[in-house]
């Protein structure tokens, strides 16, 4: 199994100073996170594109070319890009740059976005959302297995002939699907045949198992042999548990909290939030065993070949979140990589 990290470069105040940190700050400690997760041999870490003054990244590619130049080998992908309302042929003009910048590390993630502030900005009307998506997946995915294209849709002016440079190291660049568990997206990119990154941010996971089931049944039919699941979740990690639980409460109810505003949600309580951190909770929240336990159970519900945990679910002291990447690397990976080496010998 691939485990990483996903970030949207939250900026709120800051614990310790009640100080709301300036972009520039947020984007250092972010690139000094990425830069840990290579050194301890972490696989993958993902930047999520927003266009809101609560985080910093509103452009995942070029974030992560800062960071291709300070890592060796971690992959770097975004988490995830609003395809809905870019342009595919920026994305994947964006994407192949990074990827000849990373030498060969970049991915795409893929989706429609959990805010809506980009539509307005760009331009679009929020009720063509599984519209836009679906015609702009198509052309991404046209636009990476050929350097010649001729396409026409609603949304975007036509191309004919056109030539799209410049192309990737990887053929084909990796493109994953992001759900939060809706079946049509997961019947959609099993059909494709597309990696599926799936969201566990609250409630069961084993709710999720039957759109994991729907997926792999959707790629058989598609004449997709090979897929890959991969399951993104909140959490923290430090040395004992509790510690962990009285470090990520503060940010995780304020930060579900002002969102929560926004949709109409109730304010979250610590009994909720102590139930999220069990065995049988979304959340990752707890010592380097107790995290480690918790992939391999849910293993055992999806059989997933990707887990990436967002660490900073609102801002922490960066000292405690370079700690958990630490722990995250040194030593709930390699728990969860020989148990189910051992599982499946």
């Amino acid at each position: 199994m691939e485990i990483g990290i996903y970030s949207f470069g939250e900026r709120t105040r800051d614990p310790e100073t009640g100080e709301l940190i300036s972009p520039a700050e947020r984007l250092r400690r972010l690139l000094e996170e990425i830069e840990l997760a290579d050194q301890v041999g972490l696989d993958v870490f993902g930047v999520g594109e927003h266009h809101r003054p609560d985080y910093v990244v509103s452009a995942p590619a070029v974030v992560l070319a800062a960071a291709a130049a300070r890592t060796r080998r971690i992959r770097l992908t975004s988490a995830v890009s609003v395809l809905s309302t870019d342009d595919p042929v920026r994305v994947f003009q964006s994407f192949a740059t990074l990827d000849l910048l990373s030498g060969g590390r970049a991915e795409i993630m893929v989706g429609r976005g959990s805010f809506t502030e980009s539509y307005p900005l760009f331009g679009y009307d929020l009720h063509d959302y599984d519209e836009l998506f679906e015609e702009k997946l198509d052309l991404l995915l046209r636009l990476r297995s050929s350097d010649r294209v001729t396409w026409s849709g609603r949304y975007r002016p036509p191309l004919q002939d056109a030539a799209v440079y410049p192309r990737p190291v990887q053929d084909p660049l990796p493109v994953w699907v992001a759900t939060g568990g809706t079946p049509a997206s997961a019947v959609r990119a099993g059909l494709l045949g597309l990696p599926m990154a799936l969201a566990i941010i609250g409630g069961m996971p084993e709710r999720f198992a039957p759109v994991v089931r729907l997926y792999r049944e959707a790629a058989r039919r598609g004449g997709h042999t090979t897929v890959r699941v991969g399951i993104n979740s909140h959490g923290f990690i430090a040395d004992r548990s509790q510690d962990a639980a009285e470090t990520a409460f503060p940010a995780f109810k304020e930060t579900m909290d002002r969102i929560g505003r926004e949709r109409g949600w109730p304010p979250m309580t610590r009994e909720q939030f102590e139930f999220s951190r069990s065995l049988r909770g979304a959340d990752f929240v707890g010592s380097p065993q107790q995290v480690a336990e918790k992939i391999l159970w849910q293993h055992r519900l999806f059989e997933h070949d990707r887990f990436l945990l967002q660490l900073t679910v609102g801002t922490l002291p960066h000292r405690k979140v370079l700690r958990a990447i630490e722990l995250l690397g040194t030593e709930v990976a390699p728990v969860v990589r020989r148990e189910l080496g051992a599982a499946s010998s």
